[in-house]
C-alpha cells in the first residue's frame, strides 16, 4: 500500500523562534496522509502540522510555542481545508463489481 502526503496550507509567521529570537524564519505547514492501492485511495482523519524555522533550520516542537504562536497556530488551524476522508474507488474496483454483478446475474438465470 502506497503512501502519499498531501501539503494542504503553509503559512510564513512573524512571531519570534523559540530558539533563535528570529522574527522572520518561522512557517508552518499542515499536511495529511493519504493511503492508495489498486483498488481505492482513502485519506485519513489526522492532520500533522509542523512549525519550521529557516532561521536556526530547526523543527519547533508544540513543547517550546509561547502563547503567542498558539494563537497564531489556531488561526492558521481554521484555515485548512482537509480532503475528504471517505474512501474513492478506482476504475478496477468498478470493473471487478461489475463483473461480479454480471457472474450473479447468469448464475441466477442458468439455475431457475
Amino acid at each position: 500500500m502506497e503512501t502519499k502526503t498531501h501539503l494542504l496550507h503553509t503559512s510564513k509567521v512573524n512571531n519570534n523562534c523559540p530558539e533563535c529570537y528570529s522574527t522572520e524564519g518561522l512557517e508552518f505547514s499542515f499536511s495529511q496522509e493519504e493511503k492508495e492501492n489498486k483498488l481505492y485511495s482513502k485519506a485519513s482523519k489526522d492532520i500533522k502540522e509542523v512549525l519550521y524555522c529557516h532561521s536556526c533550520e530547526q523543527q519547533i516542537f508544540p513543547v517550546k510555542w509561547t502563547d503567542d504562536i498558539e494563537r497564531v497556530y489556531e488561526y492558521h488551524r481554521k484555515l485548512v481545508q482537509p480532503k475528504g476522508t471517505g474512501m474513492k474507488l478506482k476504475p478496477l474496483a468498478y470493473i471487478i463489481i461489475l463483473l461480479d454483478a454480471v457472474a450473479i446475474a447468469a448464475l441466477i438465470y442458468f439455475l431457475k
